[in-house]
């Protein structure tokens, strides 16, 4: 396939896949289910988190997280009791359990109440270090952030650190609903401190797979340098909006085209 061939195939499936159709069957659906900014970043960041595996099953331990929260998630962050904490014990996605769901909780209090919330969280450190690196410390800084908080050792592995080769893909694509903005309703666009042309590739089984039949991807590991390497190949497709093209990716690879 030429290179223009290859950029209308993907502009075509970009179009195909992003909609709101997309929404219902995405762990994307349960930030959809608020309007506030802290309640759709809070809700975002922890479906993300736990988002490996069956799709139905993410959606579902979403929806009990969101439901345990009274559907307040920013509030009962900042309000939450000790005893308001009880059913989070019990919680369990794969290797994500009660104590690392405590955990989150209480990082995220502790980011929204020291940090100035989320967004800020992911601002970088030095404002001039603006290169093809840039994601990697955005996600490393937010890292040293949130662990901050007394924890257990088992917990740092929820978030992804680019520095030891991990693709970071749960944290790609938070920052992708986050950041990335158009007129499709699916990405929500509300932080305007990350410029969309810095966002990196959520680099999954799917997405990897699809984009070394494609020969965008030659690197055969899914992790951080694959994901620079498919990214850098985008961005000669759109600087300004590369990752619109995970929508293309993923629906390939997840509908078996």
């Amino acid at each position: 396939m030429q290179p223009n061939q290859l950029k209308d195939f993907l502009n075509e499936r970009y179009y195909k896949y992003n909609t709101k159709a997309f929404i219902e069957n995405d762990p994307i659906c349960i930030p959809h289910l608020f309007s506030k900014k802290q309640d759709i970043e809070i809700a975002a960041f922890l479906i993300s988190t736990i988002a490996w595996g069956n799709r139905k099953s993410i959606i579902n331990n979403g929806n009990k997280l969101m439901q345990w929260m009274d559907f307040e998630p920013y509030q009962f962050i900042l309000n939450h009791t000790k005893n308001d904490l009880k059913p989070f014990k019990t919680f369990v996605h794969r290797t994500f359990n009660g104590a690392d769901c405590l955990f989150f909780i209480e990082a995220l209090k502790n980011i929204y109440t020291k940090h100035n919330g989320l967004e800020n969280a992911f601002a970088l450190h030095d404002p001039l270090s603006f290169n093809t690196n840039e994601l990697k410390q955005r996600i490393t800084n937010f890292r040293t952030l949130f662990l901050q908080p007394k924890h257990l050792a088992r917990s740092d592995k929820h978030i992804s650190n680019p520095i030891k080769k991990s693709s970071a893909k749960r944290l790609c694509m938070f920052l992708r609903w986050m950041v990335r903005t158009d007129n499709c309703g699916v990405d929500f666009g509300i932080w305007k401190t990350i410029s969309s042309s810095v966002l990196c590739l959520p680099l999954d089984v799917h997405t990897g797979n699809v984009s070394r039949q494609l020969k965008l991807l030659t690197r055969t590991q899914n992790d951080w340098q694959a994901v620079e390497e498919i990214t850098s190949v985008l961005k000669t497709l759109d600087a300004a909006d590369p990752i619109k093209y995970d929508f293309a990716l993923f629906g390939i690879g997840v509908n078996k085209e």
